[in-house]
């Protein structure tokens, strides 16, 4: 039972990085590689579809399982302190008021972008 309340609790506080990252971007204090870095994870995790399918086996939790705790992770790091401690207030502040988490319409358009161009060359492939 533990195991299951350690993973259930690491979903959490994945859940609260993504927000914190999303809040990061909007303060024009960062660095420019972090931003870009801070975008493509925001836009991918709050992304209403995934690049592989969960349905995959093995495969469709590779990117919620480490892909995605990676670029969180390497994110955190270059984002500055004082701008981490200001997006935490502020995703900890969304969080206790319930309301909508905000959605990645960006990176649902680039993820079908990829999946199109993966379909493309692939029938261009066959015939």
């Amino acid at each position: 039972m533990k195991i299951f309340q350690r993973i259930q609790s690491w979903a959490k506080e994945l859940k609260r990085d993504v927000l914190v990252l999303w809040f990061a971007l909007k303060n024009p204090e960062i660095p420019f590689i972090a931003r870009a870095v801070a975008f493509i994870t925001v836009a991918y995790a709050l992304s209403p579809i995934d690049l592989i399918p969960d349905f995959v086996p093995i495969l469709g939790y590779l990117d919620d399982l480490i892909l995605i705790p990676i670029f969180i992770w390497i994110t955190i790091k270059l984002v500055p302190d004082d701008v981490m401690a200001q997006s935490r207030k502020q995703a900890q502040e969304l969080l206790e008021s319930k309301q909508l988490r905000p959605k990645s319409y960006l990176g649902l358009f680039i993820i079908l972008l990829i999946w199109l161009l993966i379909t493309a060359i692939f029938i261009n492939y066959l015939f």
